[in-house]
């Protein structure tokens, strides 16, 4: 791949961008905002000049109510030898381009697992998509020469190509994605009119389910509106779940000995399935869930705090698989979570101790 067109510079079109420009690839810019293709030509992805000719891939990066008429512009113009999407969901535009008659033999739907709560060129990344999985969804009509492209790309980025149906694709992010999304917004809309003496008890467990909730809601309602169907289908497991969990609360508080019972057994059940489906979650580098152990060390809110207490993590011969912060309250200290191996965790609490860092148990 020698030039490229990215049409709309956005979070992952811009990061795509700067990915390329920098592995040498002549990138052209367009977005509706020219203010957005200035600001992503600023930060090295490319050049708001027109390309003399058709590129080798033109990329379109703009949300999903707005995917499949800009693939069909640029189809119609002759603007490059191939054509993708990265739009968060593949039924949908796919179908929209069938209808409007074109030939998809030179376009392939993708999308790219990688993303940030903040958007705009601006939060974009040249490292956004390394090690993360890059779904395609090519036809059994998809051009060898298109598919080939796309996994120039992929690979370019540093991404993980991974190859599914288009609906499947569909039916996957509505539940890894979406709505997770809408849970977590959920979660966080409880907090929007709470006691403020509530709210200082914020510790890491609400700070975990409710960090996705800072996103874009413009954002997400564009991409929901996508893909509503299996959304709604994953929600009404979700929705019968929490009715059979306030019922097993509700038990709990009753005075008859087998209703209590009852409500302990329910409550026992989805804690134990999820607890299997979390297991199911990959794990470092996409290989399977690992145990770890935690070794939680007090460490006070200064400069060099953190190089110094990985620096002697790594004096001792100890790999940190995972690291967590959580900040306490009203003081300027924290303790920080580092994952290890299980036959790691004595060793490396030894030597921490030893260089006189605070182990909390």
């Amino acid at each position: 791949m020698r030039t490229a067109l990215v049409i709309g510079t956005g979070l992952i079109g811009t990061s795509a961008a700067l990915t390329l420009a920098g592995r040498g690839v002549a990138v052209h810019l367009v977005d509706h905002d020219p203010a957005r293709a200035r600001t992503a030509a600023a930060l090295g992805a490319g050049t708001e000049e027109p390309p003399a000719g058709p590129v080798d891939l033109a990329i379109v990066a703009v949300p999903p109510a707005h995917t499949a008429t800009t693939l069909a512009a640029a189809m119609r113009a002759g603007s490059a030898r191939g054509y993708l999407d990265v739009a968060s969901v593949k039924g949908g535009p796919r179908r929209e381009l069938e209808a409007l008659g074109l030939d998809l033999g030179a376009y392939i739907g993708t999308h790219p697992m990688a993303g940030k709560e903040s958007s705009g060129p601006l939060a974009a990344t040249a490292d956004l998509f390394e090690g993360r999985p890059w779904v395609l969804t090519p036809t059994p009509g998809t051009d060898t020469e298109v598919l080939n492209l796309a996994l120039e790309l992929v690979a370019l980025c540093r991404a993980v190509p991974v190859v599914m149906d288009a609906d499947a694709h569909d039916r996957a992010v509505a539940l890894v994605s979406h709505t997770p999304q809408l849970i977590s917004s959920m979660v966080a809309a409880r907090l929007e009119d709470a006691d403020e003496a509530a709210v200082r008890l914020c510790g890491q467990g609400i700070r975990d389910v409710t960090r996705i909730a800072a996103s874009d809601p413009r954002m997400w309602v564009e991409i929901l509106t996508a893909n509503p169907g299996p959304v709604a289908d994953v929600l009404a497991g979700v929705a019968a779940d929490l009715d059979e969990t306030v019922e097993a609360l509700r038990a709990l508080q009753s005075a008859d000995e087998a209703k209590r019972r009852d409500g302990t057994e329910g409550i026992e059940d989805v804690l134990r399935r999820g607890n299997a489906g979390r297991v199911r979650v990959p794990g470092k580098h996409g290989a399977g869930p690992a145990s770890y152990e935690t070794v939680a060390v007090l460490i006070s809110d200064r400069p060099g705090e953190l190089a110094r207490i990985f620096a002697d993590a790594g004096s001792a011969g100890v790999n940190i698989e995972d690291v967590r912060i959580e900040h306490a309250t009203g003081q300027e200290a924290g303790l920080v979570q580092l994952m290890v191996e299980p036959a790691a965790a004595p060793v490396l609490s030894a030597a921490l101790r030893g260089r006189g860092w605070s182990i909390r148990r």
